[in-house]
């Protein structure tokens, strides 16, 4: 899974034009954005060092050099983490082993929000549970076993661009998301079988992957056409769900009255009776920690 610093730091310095730092543009330039001389003068380091920063041989970088480079850059807070993860991997987080399991308190609290979609996103973006509201819109159960992942639905299923009008906003997002994954858990042996499964299948993801952006997923806006009721305009909520590690309460949420709002009311009636009220942890795969098997068949 490649997720180095140097393509990170390089991806950020060509975004960059060099009148917008208040350097000189005119002349020949090798290279589109800023040089590397020029992040290390802004920064106040030298070019050695930041050189050996790229290589990736800046372990012991301090966190105001960090912070110099990163406000050179113009990187966000979240950029700005993964820039310090890359840097420092022994510093990052080992990968949690064994299964991702949701606490029976969670499944509880996805059942006692019959009103609104909701589903716990887990590692990886996989979909580790659902209440029945929730199913209704995303389809969760409907998937093959072990595919039920957000990541694996936007590229690959086709049905996806049809499902999400704005489509290559949301696949923009799942790659920033991955990426901030694989920035955290650099040896996460599964999270690289899913991008080698995505880079191999689609082309997009490719394209998108190179791109290196970065995004943790908090609050922002969905559109989704639903097969049966039609265009449904969420606002969402993201909230970490304490004491189990890189899970996430996500809500979708419709203004009252609002004709998303009058098609969720139909979609309840519809799925109030018999309907699946959450998800379980994906079976047939091992655990993390076991061998692995050819990528397109790698789940969690």
């Amino acid at each position: 899974m490649e997720n180095t610093v140097g393509d990170f730091l390089r991806s950020r310095r060509a975004r960059i034009r060099p009148e917008e730092v208040g350097l000189p543009s005119h002349g020949r330039r090798r290279v589109q954005g800023l040089r590397r001389e020029e992040v290390a003068q802004l920064a106040g380091v030298s070019v050695d060092y930041y050189v050996r920063l790229e290589q990736g041989r800046g372990g012991s970088a301090s966190d105001a050099v960090l912070d110099a480079v990163a406000r050179v850059l113009g990187l966000d807070d979240v950029e700005a983490t993964h820039l310090r993860s890359l840097t420092r991997p022994s510093r990052t987080a080992a990968v949690p082993r064994g299964r991702q399991q949701v606490r029976e308190g969670t499944r509880l609290l996805l059942d006692l929000m019959p009103g609104v979609p909701a589903f716990v996103l887990g590692r990886r973006m996989d979909v580790l549970a659902w209440n029945a509201l929730g199913n209704a819109v995303g389809g969760f159960s409907g998937r093959p076993v072990g595919e039920a992942n957000a990541a694996r639905h936007t590229f690959l299923d086709p049905a996806a661009r049809e499902y999400y009008p704005q489509w290559e906003a949301v696949a923009a997002e799942t790659v920033a998301y991955l990426r901030r994954d694989a920035g955290q858990y650099p040896d996460d042996a599964r999270l690289a079988a899913l991008v080698g499964e995505l880079s191999m299948r689609s082309e997009e993801f490719r394209r998108l992957w190179a791109d290196h952006q970065v995004r943790q997923k908090t609050h922002g806006v969905k559109l989704i056409r639903h097969p049966l009721v039609g265009e449904l305009d969420f606002g969402y909520e993201t909230l970490a769900v304490n004491g189990s590690a890189d899970q996430m309460l996500v809500v979708f949420t419709a203004q009252p009255g609002s004709p998303t709002a009058q098609k969720l009311a139909l979609l309840a009636s519809w799925t109030a009776e018999g309907a699946p009220a959450e998800g379980a942890p994906v079976e047939g795969a091992p655990a993390d920690g076991a061998p692995e098997r050819d990528a397109p068949a790698v789940a969690d």
